[in-house]
């Protein structure tokens, strides 16, 4: 006799916050998980870059070394390292645990809006208003790129980077998608500035948000339009869009102060969450838990499914 398979549990989106930081980082820039979901990174308008515990919502260590606002930051696979941009058009490589900067790069034209890892930690991509991707060596100590993709035509907004495929955002309202292995480029004209790219958990898909207040779903491979996510206010600003851990949301920030939550596949409105009466700027999805960070003015909230059960008890 064959039992029945178990219903699957329905997604449980993060709603109930767990905690709120005090930055002191004047406006914060940008929000970040590291690779396993333990640590999250802040940038900020007062020079530094932060780390801080999750779990207990600590500030571990302070990075210092940019001349003017940090606005992007990434970690390594294994937590050793950390990389950050700033509009002083530098990128800095750190040691986690010594907060020593190991390389300061001065090599682009204007200020770098990202930066990221390959999965290996090996290169560091940074993208520019002067719309120029350029690849560094981690391992060297060379301080010319080993690689310029320079494809757009105004300022690059945007990375991701998943195995050998780089998918950017730029201001000239396209999506670019570079096969790094095979030496290829695909194109989707949006026809709007990109402020936020990345790809899909699964890798087949890519989604963009843009200056017309829409986020859409586009497929890797052919470009077809899958989804459009609208209701959100996203005019004026740089604001992150991301998919919820396993694929089944899209999320996005928004100038009005809330974060907007649609199905994947049935594009309608699940969650605004209201954060503050401010723009949110930044947002983080966990990579396993439906855990999400938030990022407006000089604060972080931590939000999750389920409230703390101190909260329960109480």
């Amino acid at each position: 006799m064959a039992f029945p398979e178990p219903r699957p549990q329905p997604d449980r989106l993060p709603q109930h916050l767990l905690r709120s930081l005090d930055c002191q980082q004047a406006a914060v820039r940008a929000v970040r998980f590291n690779a396993d979901g333990n640590y999250l990174l802040t940038c900020g308008s007062d020079k530094s870059l932060k780390l801080w515990s999750v779990s207990r919502g600590t500030l571990l260590k302070t990075y210092s070394g940019h001349g003017y606002e940090v606005l992007d930051a990434d970690g390594s696979y294994d937590n050793s390292h950390l990389c950050s941009c700033s509009a002083d058009k530098t990128v800095i490589l750190w040691d986690v645990a010594s907060g020593q900067v190991i390389r300061k790069i001065r090599g682009h034209a204007g200020k770098v809006n990202c930066v990221r890892f390959n999965e290996e930690s090996t290169v560091m991509l940074s993208g520019s208003i002067d719309g120029t991707v350029r690849c560094w060596d981690t391992r060297s100590r060379r301080m010319e790129p080993i690689q310029i993709l320079d494809d757009a035509k105004d300022g690059v907004s945007s990375l991701s980077v998943v195995e050998h495929e780089l998918l950017t955002g730029s201001v000239d309202g396209r999506v670019r998608r570079y096969d790094l292995r095979m030496g290829q480029l695909h194109v989707d004209y949006v026809a709007s500035p990109i402020t936020c790219v990345c790809f899909s958990q699964d890798g087949q898909c890519s989604l963009s948000s843009s200056l017309d207040s829409t986020v859409r779903l586009l497929d890797k491979s052919t470009g077809e339009l899958l989804g459009q996510y609208t209701g959100h206010q996203n005019k004026d600003y740089k604001l992150d869009c991301c998919l919820s851990e396993r694929d089944t949301h899209v999320l996005s920030c928004s100038e009005d102060g809330h974060v907007y939550c649609w199905d994947l596949v049935e594009g309608s409105l699940t969650l605004k969450l209201p954060v503050g009466k401010a723009v949110v700027q930044s947002l983080s999805f966990h990579p396993s838990e439906p855990l999400l960070l938030t990022a407006t003015e000089g604060r972080v909230q931590i939000w999750g499914a389920e409230p703390e059960e101190s909260d329960v008890a109480e």
